[in-house]
């Protein structure tokens, strides 16, 4: 198949719509499921990129939770600690701790679960059935993985009354290294961006702290190889083999710091045992208990917990969790890593996200202010990383 129809476009009114190979050649994919549209398509093949490059450079299993084509997290298959299983809502899922691959798209998924609603998964791996078997539970729009275990594609197919898209994608493709698409009838053209992100890439380290442990180090490869996949601007936290924030498509690089820092105190702010703790009304189910937790931990809760409408939300009113005190849990997080897309032109960035327990950043450098940028690090104790390469995706 070289050519596969779309009902429509980014939108209804955009028809007809379409992928094919310009060169007649076969697709490098074949629908096993479902009718994926353009959108789906977007996100497929930007996720599928994503993972197989954070596989092929850290050696882990990895997952991705894609949203309008960029990445809500991606995350390597390390275990979850029972804090972040709760937090996941995959503290009951049956065999997690023995499929990686489940860990990796839990962790992906979990990290910013209001972003992951109606998400496209890519996973570097066969989907087995523990995998599969989360992923039945959620609310997602598709899948594309280099196979799938008979298991869990007889599930995956049970999913959205047997019109969940599911594609494979034939791991062996290399596209051409030239790359054109057309806006407002021209044609734009220049080379595939195949630049490798690994651990040599982390060897110009510009502040006095030098200490980069290796796992601090496939931290901040996850999150540039993140941010290589994520609409620019755009900056990305990481923590435990997983990106926890990702501020993308920002127009000012502070904006997207101060995007991925929320997201990340909120990840951090999730595993708490106040928010563990809630005990929600009988019949709430996931994607309510996501609004319900997120609207708890904002500077709102009168919302979800007020004396007019918690009993709709909650079996037990929760505790109060006042600012003061998630400013002082979230002081006690530290070893946070994040990279950036292109170099940060200001201090602000650093003292910003120091507030959000970063010790370890990688960016380009070469801004006029490279000096204070590093100043601001060494004062807060940071290794901070220049790796001379921007990573701007449009």
């Amino acid at each position: 198949m070289n050519e596969f129809s779309l009902k429509y476009g980014c939108n209804p009114n955009q028809t007809p719509a379409r992928i094919f190979m310009a060169d007649g050649s076969e697709l490098p994919v074949e629908i096993l499921n479902g009718r994926p549209g353009y959108i789906n398509f977007l996100d497929a093949f930007n996720s599928w990129q994503l993972v197989k490059e954070i596989k092929e450079s850290t050696g882990f299993v990895a997952a991705t939770s894609f949203k309008h084509v960029s990445p809500t997290s991606a995350a390597i298959g390390k275990k979850l600690s029972p804090a972040l299983k709760k937090a996941c809502f995959a503290d009951d899922l049956e065999g997690l701790d023995d499929s990686p691959l489940a860990c990796a798209y839990v962790r992906a998924r979990g990290t910013d679960r209001m972003s992951s609603f109606g998400d496209f998964i890519a996973l570097s791996d066969e989907c087995d059935e523990v995998t599969a078997r989360f992923i039945a539970r959620e609310v997602s729009d598709g899948i594309i993985a280099p196979a799938y275990s008979p298991a869990a594609l007889e599930i995956l197919k049970g999913k959205r009354k047997g019109g969940y898209n599911i594609i494979r994608i034939d791991p062996s493709y290399v596209p051409a290294e030239i790359e054109r698409k057309q806006v407002f009838g021209v044609t734009f053209e220049q080379g595939r961006n195949n630049f490798k992100i690994g651990r040599e890439l982390l060897q110009n380290i510009v502040t006095k702290n030098r200490d980069l442990p290796e796992e601090k180090a496939i931290d901040l490869i996850i999150s540039l190889i993140t941010l290589k996949y994520t609409q620019s601007n755009s900056v990305c936290f990481a923590a435990d083999g997983q990106a926890i924030g990702v501020g993308a498509g920002q127009q000012s690089r502070i904006h997207c710091t101060r995007l991925a820092a929320q997201k990340a105190d909120l990840w951090h702010l999730r595993q708490h045992e106040k928010t563990l703790s809630l005990q929600f009304a009988e019949g709430v189910g996931r994607p309510e208990k996501n609004n319900i937790i997120d609207l708890y931990l904002s500077d709102h809760p009168e919302e979800v917990t007020g004396e007019d409408v918690w009993r709709q939300n909650f079996a037990v009113r929760p505790a109060p969790f006042p600012q003061e005190e998630k400013e002082a849990y979230l002081s006690s997080v530290k070893g946070v890593s994040l990279g950036s897309d292109a170099f940060f032109p200001f201090s602000d960035n650093i003292e910003r996200a120091a507030k959000s327990g970063v010790s370890y950043v990688a960016e380009p450098g070469g801004s006029v202010r490279d000096d204070l940028v590093i100043d601001a690090a060494d004062a807060h104790r940071m290794v901070m990383c220049f790796t001379g390469m921007r990573l701007f995706h449009h």
